[in-house]
Formats: C-alpha cells, sequence, structure tokens
C-alpha cells in the first residue's frame, strides 16, 4: 500500500515539474536525457551556435566520452561552463574535466537537487557553529561528513554520502528542520580534538587560541577549556587548557636593569636616580657602590661612617680618614674624636660652647658640641636632630630625617641610608631609644616586593602579591597552603585538602583529576578522565560520543554506527554504506550502486533507460521528465528535436603525436646509461680474458708454473673432492727469490747452449758427391776451455770444431776459398725458438768463428792439391766441372777435371 501510494505521489510531483520546468539536456559521462527538468547541481556545459546547453552532473568527461552530443561540445574550442552553487571551474572546458563538488555540503530546498542551492564550505578557520538548513536534498563532497540533527530532538546522525531526498531517510533519525551541527574531512588520521577541523590535505586547522598536532592544547598566554588569552600586564599566568587564567608574576616597568642600574630607580630619560649612600662604579654601571662617606655592610647596605670620619672600610667601617680637627679614637677605630676648644689662655672650653680666641663661647642650641656659633656649626647635634650634610636636621614620627629618605640612627646622631633594595624606609614608634637595625622599608625599586618590612625578589609561600598595589605580600587564608589573587582563592590547601577552582575540597568533583593537591579540570574534549590530556578520557559527552584508545571521537567509521546503549561501534547491514542504527531499514546510503534508498531501505532502482548516477544516488530518469503531462494539467511544451542524443562519438583514425613527458625522457636516459655501461663493462670483461689468455700463454713459454706436475694434478683433485674457499685455495709454496733466479739463469744459459749448437749445426751438411778442397779425416778438433755453461751442458756435450765452423758451402765449392764470415742463419721451424734472450748469439758465433778461422793451420790434402794445379798452365780452371757424354751422346752425370783416373782426387 506504501508503494502505491508512493507511486501515485511521484507521478504527480512529475506532472508538478513537467508544467512548471523548462526544457533541458542533463548528461552524465555516457548518457544524456532530454526532458524537463528543476535540477540545479552541477554545471551547464554551452557553446555557440549549439541548438541546446547541456546540465553536467558532477563526474569525469574525457575527450571519448558519449553520446556524440555531449562530445562535440566538450571537445569544442568555444565551449564554456557555468557552475553552480559550491562547485568550482574555469569558465573555458580543459579536458579531461573532473567535475566535482568543493569540500562542504549544497543544501537545495526540494528533492531530487532542485531549486536554488545553498553552499556550506568547510570551515577553513578552525571553529565549527551550529546552522539551520531548509533543505530537500543534501550534496555533499567525497571525504567530508556531516553531523546533523532534526527539530528539538537530540538525535545526533552522521551523514557520509549525498541525500536526493531527506524524505527517504529513516523516520528515527531525522525528521523535521535539519540543523548543522558540524563538519569534517576524513583525511587526518589520527582525528583532531574536538576543538580542530580536519582539512582535505590532511592536517587539523586550529582556532585561534589552540596548538597541536590535532589542536589538543592552548597556545602560550592562553588558558581554559575554550584557550581564552589571558589578562594583560601580566608576566607569568597559570595558562593552559586546565589554567585559571591567574596572574602569577606582573610585569615590572622600567627595572633598574633597563637603564643600567643597581640601586636607583630608571626616569623617563634614561637616567638613574640613586637610593641614599649609592653612586656609579668606575665600570659605568649605575648605583653600584657605596658614595663618600659610606661603607658597604656585610647585608650589602651602605651604612654612613662615623661623625668626624671621611672615609671608612668596607665590612668593619673602620675610620681610614678624619676630618680636620679629629682624630682617631684609640678605642674605637670606627670614630674619630673632636680637638677640645681651648682659649689663648689654655682654658678648655665645656660641651656646649667653643673658643672664640680669648674665651668660651655658647653654642647653638641646635647643637651639642660645636666649632662655631651657628647650627651649621654643630659637631654633635642636640637632642631631636640630626647631623646631615653639615646641618641639623630633625625627623617625624617614623625616624625619617626632614627633606630627605634616610632614617635617624641615634647611635651616629647623624641620618643613616636605608636598606639596598629600598626607596623609602621607617622606624615605626621612633624614640631616641629606637635603633637603625629596626628600620623598615615602605617602597621597594620597580622588580622588587614588599614581604615583612624588607624588599624581596617575589612573594615568600603562603603569601600573595596583592593586585590593589602589586608591592605587598599578603598573607593567605588559613585554609590555603599558597593562594594567588586573593587570600581565598588557593592554589593549594591545608590539611590535605585538594583545591578545586580555588576552593578547599576533600574530594575532586566530576570533569576534574587529582594531581599534586589541586583539582584540575579535565581535557574539553572528555566528560570525566584520568589526566589532563585529550588521551586519557574515561567518559565521553554527547558531541563526542565515540570512545577509542582514551579520545573521544565524533562519530565511528563511515560502514558503523554509535549504539547509545553499549556506548560502542556497531556495524551496520550489509545492504547500507552507512546507517544510523542496526538492521536494513535504518540505511542512510546504499552500499550497492543498483540501489537507491526508500524510507530507510536500499531497494533495487527501477531506472527507465538510464542508470543510477554515481555519487547522487538516483536514476538519471528521476531528474528528468521525459513523458508528456497527464491530462487534467496544463499541457507541456513539446520537446525540441536534438541530433546527436543518442549517437555514439565516432572513431577517427588519426592519430595526434604525443609529446613525451618528463618522466619518459627520464627513463630512456637512464636505460640509455645502462645499456652503454653494460656495453663497456662486457667489452672489458673480454679484455681480461684475452689479458689473462696471452699471460698464461707468456707464462708457459717461459715454463714459469708448471700445472702439468703430479703434484699441481693431486692438489686439484684434493679441492674438488674436499672443496675449498677462494681465498684459501691451496697452492704450492712460493720458492725463494734465489732459486728462482738460479733457475732462470740456468734455463737461459741452456737456451743459449741450444742456439750455438744449432748455429754451428748449420755449417754441417751432407757429403757432396764433388770433390772437396778439405779433408774430411783428418780434421782438427778445437777444444773450447770449460765454461759454467759447458759445465751445465755435462760432459759429454759436442765439441765445437774448425771443420764445423768452416764446412763447405757453395762459395767455397766454387772458388775454392773458405768463407770468412758464419753462414747466414737458417730458418727455424718452432716458434718458440723466436723467444728473446739476455744473449746475443749471432755476435757471439761470428766472434767465436773469426778466432777459430784466423789461428794457423797446416794445409790439408785438398789444398796442396789447389795448389799445384793451379801451377799447371794447361790445367782449366780451378773449381770447373764439365759432363761427361754417355753412350747415346747425351751428358748424363759431372765429373771434375784434373783427377787422374781417380774420381776421388783426394784419395790418391
Amino acid at each position: 500500500m506504501f508503494s502505491g501510494l508512493f507511486a501515485i505521489s511521484l507521478l504527480f510531483s512529475a506532472s508538478v515539474v513537467a508544467a512548471q520546468s523548462l526544457t533541458a539536456v542533463v548528461c552524465v559521462a555516457g548518457q544524456c536525457l532530454e526532458g524537463y527538468t528543476n535540477t540545479t547541481i552541477g554545471a551547464t556545459l554551452s557553446a555557440p551556435g549549439t541548438a541546446s546547453s547541456l546540465l553536467l552532473l558532477p563526474g569525469q568527461y574525457t575527450s571519448d566520452t558519449n553520446p556524440a552530443l555531449l562530445h562535440d561540445l566538450l571537445t569544442s574550442s568555444s565551449a564554456s561552463l557555468t557552475p553552480s552553487p559550491g562547485f568550482s571551474a574555469n569558465s573555458s572546458v580543459t579536458l579531461p574535466l573532473n567535475l566535482a563538488l568543493q569540500p562542504g555540503v549544497v543544501a537545495y530546498p526540494s528533492a531530487n537537487f532542485s531549486g536554488q542551492a545553498s553552499f556550506t564550505p568547510l570551515p577553513a578557520a578552525g571553529t565549527n557553529t551550529s546552522k539551520q538548513l531548509s533543505a530537500g536534498s543534501l550534496a555533499l563532497a567525497s571525504n567530508v561528513w556531516v553531523a546533523m540533527s532534526a527539530g528539538t530532538s537530540n538525535n545526533r546522525v552522521v551523514l557520509w554520502n549525498s541525500v536526493p531526498d531527506t524524505s527517504q531517510l529513516p523516520a528515527s533519525a531525522l525528521s523535521g528542520s535539519l540543523t548543522l551541527l558540524g563538519m569534517q574531512s576524513s583525511a587526518c588520521s589520527p582525528a583532531c580534538a574536538g576543538a580542530g577541523v580536519c582539512s582535505t590535505n590532511g592536517t587539523c586547522v586550529c582556532p585561534t587560541g589552540f596548538t597541536g598536532s590535532s589542536c589538543e592544547t592552548c597556545a602560550s598566554g592562553f588558558f581554559g577549556p575554550t584557550c581564552q588569552p589571558c589578562p594583560a600586564g601580566c608576566k607569568d599566568y597559570d595558562q593552559g587548557i586546565s589554567g585559571t587564567g591567574k596572574c602569577l608574576v606582573a610585569i615590572v616597568s622600567n627595572p633598574p636593569s633597563s637603564c643600567n642600574c643597581v640601586n636607583g630607580v630608571c626616569g623617563s630619560n634614561g637616567q638613574c636616580t640613586c637610593n641614599a649612600g649609592w653612586t656609579g662604579a668606575s665600570n659605568g654601571t649605575a648605583c653600584s657602590q657605596c658614595a663618600p662617606g659610606f661603607f658597604l655592610d656585610s647585608s650589602g647596605n651602605c651604612d654612613a661612617c662615623q661623625l668626624g670620619c671621611t672615609e671608612c672600610a668596607a665590612s668593619t667601617g673602620d675610620c681610614i680618614t678624619c676630618k680636620s680637627g679629629f682624630t682617631q679614637n684609640a678605642n674605637d677605630a670606627t670614630s674619630c674624636i673632636a680637638s677640645q676648644a681651648t682659649t689663648s689662655g689654655g682654658t678648655v672650653c665645656p660641651d656646649g660652647s667653643f673658643s672664640n680666641g680669648t674665651a668660651c663661647a655658647a653654642c647653638s642650641p641646635l647643637c651639642r658640641t660645636c666649632s662655631g656659633s651657628s647650627s651649621n656649626d654643630c659637631i654633635i647635634c642636640g637632642a631631636g636632630t640630626y647631623s646631615l650634610n653639615g646641618s641639623c636636621v630633625s625627623t617625624n614620627g617614623n625616624g625619617v630625617c626632614e627633606n630627605s629618605n634616610m632614617v635617624a640612627n641615634n647611635n651616629k646622631h647623624e641620618c643613616d641610608a636605608c636598606p639596598a633594595k629600598c626607596t623609602t624606609c621607617g622606624i615605626p614608634n621612633f624614640s631616641v631609644a629606637s635603633t637603625v637595625n629596626q628600620a623598615q622599608c615602605t617602597g621597594c625599586l620597580p622588580g622588587f616586593v614588599l614581604s615583612k618590612g624588607q624588599c624581596v625578589a617575589s612573594c615568600p609561600s603562603g603569601t600573595f602579591l596583592s593586585p590593589t598595589d602589586n608591592l605587598t605580600c599578603t598573607a593567605c587564608d588559613s585554609s590555603c597552603g599558597t593562594c594567588v589573587g586573593s587570600s581565598t582563592f588557593c592554589l593549594t590547601c591545608a590539611n590535605n585538602q585538594l583545591a578545586s577552582n580555588g576552593s578547599c575540597v576533600s574530594s575532586c568533583p566530576s570533569n576534574t583529576f587529582s594531581s599534586s593537591g589541586s583539582c584540575l579540570a579535565c581535557h574539553p574534549d572528555c566528560a570525566t578522565c584520568s589526566g589532563g590530556s585529550f588521551n586519557q578520557c574515561s567518559s565521553c559527552s554527547s558531541n563526542l560520543p565515540v570512545l577509542t584508545n582514551g579520545r573521544c571521537l565524533p562519530t565511528c567509521s563511515q560502514s558503523e554506527f554509535f549504539d547509545k546503549t553499549s556506548s560502542t561501534c556497531q556495524s551496520c547491514d550489509s545492504s547500507c554504506s552507512s546507517c544510523s542504527g542496526a538492521g536494513s531499514s535504518n540505511c542512510l546510503a546504499c552500499s550497492s550502486s543498483s540501489q537507491v534508498l526508500r524510507g530507510g531501505t536500499c531497494v533495487s532502482s527501477t531506472c527507465s533507460s538510464s542508470s543510477v548516477v554515481p555519487g547522487l544516488g538516483l536514476c538519471l530518469s528521476d531528474l528528468v521528465q521525459t513523458t508528456a503531462a497527464p491530462s487534467g494539467t496544463s499541457p507541456a511544451p513539446p520537446l525540441p528535436s536534438i541530433t546527436g542524443i543518442n549517437a555514439p562519438v565516432t572513431s577517427t583514425t588519426s592519430t595526434k603525436p604525443r609529446s613525451l613527458a618528463w618522466w619518459e625522457i627520464l627513463l630512456m636516459t637512464l636505460g640509455c646509461a645502462f645499456i652503454f655501461i653494460v656495453v663497456v663493462w662486457l667489452w672489458r670483461r673480454q679484455a681480461r680474458k684475452k689479458r689473462a689468455q696471452a699471460t698464461a700463454q707468456f707464462a708457459t713459454a717461459k715454463r714459469l708454473h708448471e700445472h702439468g706436475s703430479w703434484r699441481w694434478r693431486l692438489m686439484r683433485f684434493g679441492e674438488r673432492l674436499f672443496g675449498h674457499k677462494p681465498s684459501q685455495r691451496w697452492m704450492v709454496p712460493a720458492e725463494s727469490g734465489d732459486i728462482r733466479l738460479e733457475k732462470l739463469r740456468a734455463a737461459e744459459e741452456a737456451r743459449h747452449d741450444r742456439d750455438i749448437e744449432k748455429l754451428i749445426g748449420s755449417y754441417e751438411r751432407e757429403p757432396s758427391p764433388l770433390p772437396s778442397l778439405r779433408s774430411h779425416d783428418g780434421r782438427r778438433e778445437v777444444r773450447r776451455k770449460p765454461s759454467p755453461r759447458t759445465s751445465l751442458l755435462g760432459a759429454d756435450a759436442p765439441r765445437v770444431s774448425v771443420g764445423s765452423l768452416t764446412a763447405e758451402s757453395l762459395y767455397t765449392e766454387i772458388t775454392g776459398q773458405a768463407r770468412r764470415a758464419p753462414e747466414p742463419r737458417q730458418p727455424v721451424g718452432k716458434a718458440a725458438d723466436l723467444l728473446p734472450s739476455r744473449f746475443s748469439d749471432s755476435t757471439y758465433a761470428t766472434s767465436r768463428v773469426h778466432e777459430l778461422l784466423d789461428k794457423p793451420s797446416a794445409p790439408t790434402p785438398a789444398q796442396e792439391y789447389a795448389r799445384s794445379v793451379s801451377r799447371t798452365p794447361d790445367a782449366p780452371p780451378r773449381g770447373s766441372y764439365w759432363l761427361k757424354p754417355t753412350s747415346a751422346g747425351s751428358a748424363d752425370w759431372l765429373q771434375p777435371t784434373n783427377t787422374g783416373n781417380s774420381k776421388n782426387p783426394f784419395l790418391r
């Protein structure tokens, strides 16, 4: 029945809207509807020359957004936006366009966000104030919640989402006129204290007087739960969020230190006026030492010297210099005695008289003793008067000398200075029996207070500074241990009682806690507490009801509600994204995007040709009436025909080159640098491998290490069997330097000997079938002298002979003369023989051959034969050959001439 009545009322309201509203096109990203509407949320998109303007609902819009009508306006260069209250956008369209509500809440007088909107922003000054709202619907910015109450009830409800129709909220939650109690952003963690307001950037904004990351304490100079400013004219207060604001130390105006003064008063001109008995010191500090005629006693006061003494010692007061006509008293070092007056005849004048030369004359009535007839000639003043600057003056009833701030001293018969920090002083009930130590201060230097007749820096315990004169320390009431402002405003109490707001009580009242004998107020966030901090709450007030980890918070999380019965947060029903109570009928917003709120219950939407608008909680078709007005009502104007309202965006194949972002360029640069580094590293690695191979080949050629030995193979087998650490690989112990050098020397000498043998062997040839000029039978061997090299080669080493050094060659066979130089080097067969040596084989061989050839020797038979042939005139030239014809007439062998019958003339 309820649903039927609701449908009838909805159709009726829709017809009224259709009859009274204007035609418009309302769009979200992906869909537009044309019809009659009063909705004003969002922004109006228009462009010159277009058939109709569009009302854009909150959302994200890009250059690919459908339909074609919306796409054409968004991409038009002349398009402009007109935002509604609470929305901020540039007049020109820049894609992508994020149309969103500014931090705050917008109240609409009618449902479905219709009517003239009223925007309330999130407080920027840190102060939440109550505000009456006349709202049929509410739009909330994302991450913002508001606390509301309805009518006169104290029911407090927290809204986290937009409400398209306040009448659809649970009846137990909000009914009647709405009141905005507070607004916060949910971005702060931890949450702000009660005085602070969370901003969208996640920081707490504090009102004036509050400070701290959560606005939990008072700033300096503020006190009380509202952090109000302390009164003016005070240096130190009872400040802080639990303080009373009472003045503890008053501000001192013109203290002596302000004009570089110690015992004086600073004037308006910056000059210091010294107290009696004080003068400036040599270091420039004013009124810091005793004036002439005064001395510094053990109490720090400047006392006057005795009569007749112009200078006396500090502490003791012993007279250093006496006045003219006075002599120092032998029995009292502090005093000087006046010389007795005598006449010219030698008569001694008695007290009260003086000598005028020939006789004694009476002193002035003001003088007790004198040196002349006037009152200025008194040595000791008469009764009731006291010496001051050479004159006798009287005193008042407090012993204060006439026309001065000095007090009478009966012992010295003169006026003496007041104590150091006193500007004025007196002796109560002064008489001839009064002593100067009975003097009491009646005025003090700025910065000092008067306590029991003395000037002190601060009032002692049990007294307070009287606010009437800011000078006198007054005793507290007997019930107080300490007090401030008045004698009965106790800061601490006697008899083990507790001071609470100036009074003494036996136990602390509610909303306070005990600390050091006083009852201090709880933090304003707490109802009761165990300490003064904002996280020491024991119970909470109604405006901050949620107690969590000692803190009082304004709300539970979005998916929870505060249960007053248990004073705890309870989870909402699964169909609710936020709620005001248990069950599915207390929803304030729906968790499913396909559901809408109806009377506190989330039901499936019945959107016609549309869907639920994200963030608004209603169908797009609920905002736009597309059907004609029902019968009985005034007809609605026909809807204009608009092209492209349902057409999708046509895709284009043209691609516009996109410029690279800075981070893409940076990544490409880093990638190229990495590839270059890898290539260089690989190249260096390959070069090191090649260098290692060349080093190994050199070591092998030089035989620096014999890896093929049985010891090396045994060690490598053990390492493979048992394992080893690279830094602990077992190697053959290195030989000493001398052994290695000796082995290297022996190897070089052995190689040198091999090279010499090769050189000598190059002269040895196979016997030629042709006649030879040298004998092969009687060769004389030339033995070399023993040397270290021959000793290394052994006793059986081959011997070098002249014949081997002068073996036959083609030159010898043709010319018959032995070569006087070594035969050219023959090519070697091994590349290892080309390795450099420390010795020069050619030089050694050449010098050795010449040494052997230059020795005289007997001619051989071949040489004798050659000489005989050369003496025969018909003999053919020496060394000539001819061909012997065969029977066939062709020459088939060579035969030498002049050999007789033998083919070998050397055997004849």
